[in-house]
């Protein structure tokens, strides 16, 4: 069934909107996923904070034709059937969500993105992107070694004054 000419204009217009915003987005090739399957994908999105999106590539090209950032890229790879991940706060959440899922089901084939600066990025680059931590990871690694000396001191200090302790109370019967 044909979509009127309103609808795509308000599809655009959240897929503008959407982009613009975008830290990153990375597109699939979902052909052979069930609806089920889809439905689970949307699911593991939306708990990292990912929206996924399925539309026309064209409408896609025309959404990033209205966004100055995306107007020179190159948009040559946008064929065939593909879903979008996007995501306005966090950098590696679309890639690491797609790659994950596509863990599981061969169907889902990781194509390549966009960064939030109008660059392609290659399925490689994607794939690099998945394998990083998060941004919570790394915030939780950096607090965790800006914690260690003092942590690692404080367990040097307690157990040589329960020795010392213990010594004393030795001694004294």
């Amino acid at each position: 069934m044909a979509i009127t000419k309103q609808k795509k204009n308000e599809l655009v217009a959240d897929l503008t909107e959407l982009l613009s915003n975008a830290k990153t987005t990375v597109y699939a090739k979902y052909q052979g996923l069930t609806v089920a399957e889809l439905q689970e994908l949307r699911k593991a999105a939306r708990e990292a904070g990912v929206k996924i999106k399925v539309v026309k590539n064209r409408l896609v090209r025309v959404a990033m034709n209205q966004i100055a950032v995306y107007k020179d890229t190159d948009t040559t790879g946008l064929t065939g059937q593909l879903l979008y991940a996007v995501s306005s706060e966090d950098e590696v959440a679309p890639a690491k969500v797609l790659a994950n899922f596509a863990k599981t089901h061969d169907a889902l084939t990781l194509l390549g993105g966009f960064s939030d600066l109008g660059n392609n990025l290659s399925e490689e680059d994607v794939k690099s992107l998945a394998a990083m931590p998060s941004k919570n990871e790394l915030i939780a690694q950096v607090v965790a070694q800006l914690l260690s000396p003092a942590t690692d001191s404080i367990s040097a200090l307690s157990g040589g004054l329960s020795s010392i302790v213990s010594g004393l109370e030795a001694r004294a019967s």
